[in-house]
């Protein structure tokens, strides 16, 4: 099986120039240390602003200020060090920089842990007068609302110092789930593509159930939900835990749910969860279409749901250098404009990424830094179309955040992450756009439909089925109703009969899915996947077809952090995600791209 074993070069062997330069953020570990010292004696003075906050807007502003300022120099210490350990995960030194850095995370928090229940002390009225009277008080206003908007929803401090005592014990569930799932679980032996008898893992699992050989796909799954089977009393314990942990905090702080409580804190309307969930529901026979398709092309007499994931046009036809990918990433990027091209060349070719898959680099990818750093990149780099997605979509999330720390002051120079993932995912959508105008070979137009499809269905369908499962599960332990493994594995399987349709036989297995979600979690997380896909769909759509004022409305976006609103902030980019349009339009071109796919693998038959 290609992946699973591989001599990787050691961290010193890779060269340098594609490796991220970090030298930026601190010129040597010495200096990292020099600002440990400083920010550290700055965290433990905040304690002694406590008590001051609510004397006037001066004296708001003479707390607000230094409890930001630490934060900000505890944001730059902490990527520096995740980063290097990042790196290589085997460096003692790093781990250990890491851990202070976290220490100290830890120390900010209980130091500066008065804020905002001084806060909800002041008045509103009182609050938004000071706001008037004080002309640089004014720049925090909309800061300020976030962190009063629990007003009404807080309890006296006494019950709410009780409540976070009791934190450890709420997340034990959680917990408990983490180290079962990711350390105490075995999942026994499976047969690799080569033959190979190999110990299945979450890792080698993904990498089992894409392959082109249906026996090695089948006997992962099988070997995966037999595990989970013999658990699923145990996992359904933790998930009802979970469950009812989130339910009692919601009851606890006066919301009528725990989804209100949870989608409060971004103001995000429960009816933007409604409407997700509605229209989804309604383009279902595009998916049973999707799944149809699939069965016919893989030539199944029964489809199953371990033949969701292997390619069905068959290996990939298109791979890319970092050099080549580079170049292809540029030009599909171009759209958005001569400036914001200037900071994808700097962020390709200036050592912000860190490409090179290195012996105990942390995997995956993901983009960091800080208010005062690059929007750095961590890679691990493999000649495939799937790579240049990756970096496109990395820079996407690179990109937002430049524009954002060079557009606005400190306090509003993040982004919720309510939109986080649109950017990024408007970046994968300019690349397909770009790749089907430039891929004339039926094959490769064939596969490029097939990758976008499969993603769609990732995206929009099965993030949406988890959030339905998600509300069921709390709205049932909310009504009092028992929430026991066979339970959910009779509304799981249901649901997930529903979505993908006749074409795919009901595996009893599928019906466990929901004890190795982790996702399930997260309190009402997974949803934004679906609207931030559907958002990105409609946003590239608007600046591909050449809508006036779209790419400019689209890069203000990109510069407004979290000065507003999310729903506000979308809505200005030319969104609005509190009606179902946004996601009518993202199906449109589904039924679009699906059609061509059809009409394609007829034809090369």
């Amino acid at each position: 099986m290609i992946g699973l074993v591989q001599e990787l070069p050691k961290r010193d062997e890779v060269p340098t120039a594609l490796t991220w330069d970090l030298t930026r953020i601190y010129p040597t570990d010495a200096a990292w240390e020099d600002a440990f010292k400083t920010a550290s004696a700055d965290i433990e003075q905040l304690s002694s602003l406590q008590g001051k906050l609510g004397a006037g807007s001066v004296a708001l502003l003479s707390v607000l200020k230094p409890v930001l300022a630490a934060q900000r120099e505890l944001e730059k210490l902490y990527v520096y060090a995740s980063m290097k350990s990042n790196q290589d995960t085997a460096d003692g030194t790093y781990q250990a920089m890491y851990a202070r850095a976290g220490k100290l995370a830890t120390s900010y928090s209980t130091n500066s842990a008065f804020m905002q229940p001084e806060l909800l002390a002041i008045d509103e009225d009182t609050l938004t007068q000071w706001e008037k009277d004080n002309a640089e008080l004014a720049q925090y206003a909309h800061l300020l609302t976030v962190l009063t908007r629990s007003r009404g929803h807080v309890l006296s401090a006494d019950k709410e110092a009780l409540i976070s005592a009791a934190g450890d014990a709420l997340d034990a569930s959680s917990d408990t789930f983490g180290v079962l799932n990711n350390s105490d679980m075995e999942f026994g032996m499976v047969e690799d593509e080569d033959g190979n008898w190999v110990q299945l893992s979450h890792g080698i699992y993904s990498q089992l159930i894409n392959s082109t050989n249906r026996d090695v796909r089948e006997g992962a799954f099988d070997t995966m939900y037999s595990a989970y089977d013999g658990l699923k009393h145990t996992f359904a314990s933790t998930l009802v835990g979970n469950v009812k942990a989130h339910n009692f905090l919601a009851s606890a702080h006066k919301y009528d749910s725990a989804r209100a409580a949870a989608l409060a804190s971004n103001a995000i309307p429960e009816s933007v969860y409604d409407t997700l969930v509605e229209r989804v529901n309604a383009h279902l026979p595009l998916l049973h279409r999707y799944v149809a398709l699939r069965k016919r092309i893989l030539g199944l007499d029964e489809l199953h749901s371990y033949d969701l994931y292997t390619p069905i046009t068959g290996e990939p036809s298109l791979s890319y250098t970092i050099d080549e990918a580079k170049v292809e990433g540029k030009k599909a990027l171009a759209i958005l404009g001569e400036d914001y091209g200037k900071h994808v060349d700097h962020i390709f070719n200036d050592r912000v990424i860190d490409f090179i898959e290195n012996k105990n680099k942390r995997s995956g990818a993901y983009s960091g830094g800080s208010y005062d750093t690059d929007p750095y990149i961590l890679h691990n780099w493999h000649d495939s179309l799937d790579s240049l997605y990756t970096l496109v979509h990395e820079t996407g999330h690179s990109v937002h955040s430049w524009y954002t720390r060079h557009n606005q002051p400190y306090q509003y120079g993040d982004y919720p992450i309510f939109v986080a993932e649109i950017a990024s995912t408007t970046n994968e959508a300019l690349l397909t756009d770009y790749l089907l105008k430039t891929q004339t070979d039926k094959k490769t137009r064939a596969f490029i439909l097939n990758y976008y499809l499969d993603g769609f269905k990732g995206t929009m369908f099965r993030q949406t089925q988890f959030a339905e499962f998600e509300h069921w599960i709390h709205q049932q332990d909310q009504a009092g109703a028992a929430l026991t493994a066979d339970a959910m594995s009779a509304y799981y399987g249901d649901l997930n009969a529903k979505y993908y349709g006749p074409a795919l036989e009901r595996d009893p297995e599928i019906s466990l899915e929901w004890a190795r979600i982790p996702h399930f979690y997260y309190n009402y997380y997974v949803y934004q996947y679906a609207t931030g896909f559907a958002a990105a769909n409609a946003l590239s759509g608007r600046i591909v077809s050449g809508v006036p004022g779209a790419t400019d409305a689209y890069l203000n976006y990109l510069k407004s952090g979290s000065c507003k609103d999310a729903i506000e902030t979308m809505q200005l980019a030319g969104v609005d995600m509190t009606t179902g349009d946004y996601l009518d339009a993202a199906f449109a071109q589904f039924e679009k791209r699906l059609d061509e796919l059809e009409q394609l693998t007829a034809e090369l038959k």
